[in-house]
């Protein structure tokens, strides 16, 4: 009979983020913070390495999965589906810097940290994955090249106020909110000049339409090749 002491390290992991978020305002992204943490979440170092063993890059990409999950858990409750769209990406950022607002230094720290040139990697993926729940939560369903440009256009409106909110003074942050709803109401038209783009460049000969007709008989292409 084995007299192992077993653990959960889905609620090490839980409680070693908790933890380490008052540190790394403090003492940065670093491997003090996390130690710091662990001591504080009686966690054994050992223990703390088994449930981060990428160190603080992999907790700050726990950190970013966490925060995805509460806000798409947030815009369920909402019913989001009964707003317009642009009132659906503002409740995610809004919900998103909310629940935040007590780790706004830690947050400032985290973007210190993900600015290092080895960290960009890890940089474009937390942002990449944040913008895409939003506009999955929002309900969004494009599968054409809108896909892509309502994500890179969420991007730059996300990161804009985070950095915005980080230095905002005004109560309750309302001047976060304003800029926001600014950058929205700017971002909004950009859909509408791609589509007048769209119409006149649909008139033109389809490059892609004419290489089809010059494929050999038989020629299924690359991806039917790969169903």
């Amino acid at each position: 009979m084995s007299h192992e002491r077993t653990y959960d390290r889905d609620a090490d992991r839980l409680a070693l983020l908790e933890a380490t978020l008052s540190h790394a305002a403090f003492d940065g992204w670093s491997q003090k913070a996390l130690d710091l943490g662990a001591k504080d979440a009686g966690i054994p170092l050992d223990r703390a390495l088994n449930a981060f063993p990428g160190g603080m890059a992999e907790l700050l990409a726990f950190y970013h999965e966490v925060e995805d999950r509460h806000m798409l858990e947030a815009m369920a409750r909402a019913n989001v589906a009964d707003m317009r769209v642009r009132d659906r990406i503002a409740f995610a950022v809004k919900t998103r810097l909310q629940r935040n607002m007590r780790h706004r230094e830690a947050i400032k720290s985290a973007c210190s940290f993900l600015a290092m040139p080895h960290n960009a990697a890890l940089a474009l993926r937390v942002l990449y994955r944040s913008v895409d729940a939003m506009w999955y939560g929002a309900g969004d369903t494009a599968t054409d090249f809108n896909f892509y440009t309502k994500r890179a256009l969420l991007a730059g409106v996300y990161s804009s106020t985070v950095l915005y909110w980080l230095n905002d003074k005004s109560a309750g942050a309302a001047d976060t909110w304003s800029f926001l709803d600014r950058r929205i109401d700017e971002v909004m038209q950009v859909p509408k000049v791609l589509g007048k783009v769209g119409a006149i460049t649909s008139r033109l000969p389809n490059p892609f339409r004419v290489a089809q007709r010059m494929r050999p008989r038989g020629f299924r292409g690359a991806r039917a090749a790969r169903g």
